[in-house]
């Protein structure tokens, strides 16, 4: 069980997260909400200033998929 006090520091950073980036934040939802599949590809892009934009991606798979079910069954 997690100790209440890094509970509360994790909800509360979270909670800070959320007020800076609420469109980030909102299209995270969206998409989760939709579900993620097996061969979803997640592609992401990082622009750090006066530098040249770096992109990855991902195909999801099943081992994926059960790691985000374990960490949202340590989350409740």
């Amino acid at each position: 069980m997690m100790n209440p006090a890094s509970m509360m520091k994790i909800m509360n950073a979270k909670n800070k997260f959320t007020e800076n980036h609420p469109k980030f934040v909102s299209f995270l939802n969206k998409v989760f909400s939709m579900g993620v599949t097996e061969g979803t590809v997640i592609e992401i892009t990082v622009t750090r200033p006066g530098e040249e934009a770096i992109t990855t991606n991902m195909k999801v798979l099943q081992s994926d998929l059960d790691l985000m079910k374990e960490l949202q069954e340590l989350a409740r």
